[in-house]
């Protein structure tokens, strides 16, 4: 008899493979027990921000002396990056027992995010978490995370994504993103757009829940000394720093303190030193993540159009005086014509290296498509290739970055393991100050 290969069993269940609607994982769940339903949940869906904002409220969680699951997609390395309770990755026996415990239950086919999913629910369950903050997958209403009833619903923000899948207007998505929130439940938003709005106000008003609004119910403020102070409906927060880099940084901060000031609502006791202590030691990868300093490498996990405008605001405000060398890959299915059309003006030279992932776009495309817009472009044999060739053409003063895929700030996380020591040269990236 074979033994069970955990790693095969899921890469043939297809990690491309898209399934909407909730009643496999609702049947699977309900066969092994309903594990969803042994922990409390917080369900962050959105376009951009959300696993920023889950790791950040993740972290404050945990250092209110909760024991805290987080569930997140995709992995840059190791998948047990998406399983984790109080900052420790699933052991990988573990994450192998529940693999074949999962398929044992399995009666129809489930897809690869669905099997995580409910392995996910399970480790938590038998770690008995406090609270488990979950990071949707795709979209909301159908997303296999729905099955649970969360404490609390957040909606990072709407653009469009994903437009074969949930509609091709903000309306559209913004419908399948308020599918997460609950009857008599609680939604806290960053979206500010008046369509948008409406969509979240009408599903909370049909399930008699609370919509809280960035700017209106809760805000930020960035002071001169780089300190941040939040207020909220019944509470004031001074003295905070975020690590994670970038204006758009704030906003996810503030929708995590906002979560946290609805748990405390609802029995979580959660001190300011906690919510300090957590946020100042959020770590979440390939988000303005420094690899190198010299020359300066950059490692962005931007990888839509809204994203990639969040990163050009950083590169042309704080790092304008440095010139650009751009590496860029991208999946099929993004707009990356947009993408590339609000980052390669800003770059010197722009390579363009191929994905291990069948779902990425082929860098001849990209190239045909710089071409046809006047920017040649390098299109090396891989990534790693691309990674030498831009450490080589790059003067000490100049900066390296990296973005327009998740998939690609994985690769080169293992590339740049692989290629040189680094340890001495990562961290925050001090250069980049939260500007307003």
């Amino acid at each position: 008899m074979n033994k069970f290969n955990p790693s095969a069993y899921l890469s043939g269940l297809n990690i491309d493979v898209m399934h909407f609607g909730l009643e496999a994982i609702s049947g699977l769940l309900s066969r092994v027990g309903s594990p969803q339903n042994a922990f409390q949940s917080v369900l962050v869906a959105g376009t951009n921000g959300k696993g920023s904002t889950a790791a950040m409220l993740a972290s404050i969680l945990q250092h209110a002396g909760l024991k805290v699951g987080l569930y997140t997609s995709p992995h840059l390395i190791d998948i047990r990056e998406r399983i984790v309770v109080n900052g420790i990755k699933i052991s990988r026996k573990n994450l192998g027992k529940l693999i074949a415990e999962i398929k044992d239950y399995t009666v129809e086919p489930v897809t690869y995010f669905e099997c995580l999913t409910a392995v996910a629910f399970l480790y938590f369950s038998r770690r008995k978490v406090d609270i488990a903050v979950l990071e949707v997958g795709l979209g909301g209403r159908l997303d296999a995370t729905n099955i649970c009833h969360p404490l609390v619903s957040v909606i990072t923000n709407i653009a469009l994504e994903h437009t074969a899948y949930l509609g091709k207007t903000l309306e559209a998505i913004a419908c399948e993103k308020a599918g997460i929130i609950k009857k008599n439940g609680v939604c806290i938003t960053a979206a500010t757009q008046k369509k948008v709005i409406d969509v979240f106000s009408g599903m909370c008003h049909k399930q008699q829940a609370e919509l809280l609004r960035l700017g209106i119910d809760f805000k930020m403020k960035i002071h001169q000394n780089q300190l941040i102070s939040y207020r909220g409906q019944n509470r004031k927060i001074n003295q905070l720093t975020v690590p994670l880099r970038g204006l758009h940084q704030l906003s996810n901060a503030a929708l995590a303190l906002a979560t946290i000031e609805v748990l405390g609502k609802k029995g979580y006791r959660i001190s300011d030193s906690a919510i300090q202590k957590g946020l100042a030691q959020t770590r979440w990868e390939a988000r303005l993540e420094i690899l190198r300093s010299n020359p300066l490498f950059l490692l962005d996990g931007a990888h839509n159009p809204a994203g990639i405008v969040s990163l050009c605001r950083v590169l042309a405000k704080d790092l304008s005086g440095r010139r650009l060398i751009l590496i860029f890959s991208a999946l099929a299915d993004k707009d990356y014509r947009r993408m590339l059309r609000k980052i390669v003006p800003l770059a010197h030279k722009t390579f363009l290296p191929p994905l291990a992932t069948k779902r990425a776009v082929a860098p001849q495309v990209l190239a045909t498509f710089l071409q046809s817009m006047g920017y040649p472009a390098v299109v090396p044999e891989s990534v790693t290739e691309s990674v030498r060739q831009a450490l080589q053409c790059a003067g000490e003063n100049d900066l390296i970055c990296a973005c327009g895929s998740l998939y690609l700030a994985g690769e080169i996380k293992q590339t740049f393991h692989q290629m040189c020591s680094c340890g001495k040269e990562r961290g925050a990236l001090k250069s980049v100050k939260h500007k307003t």
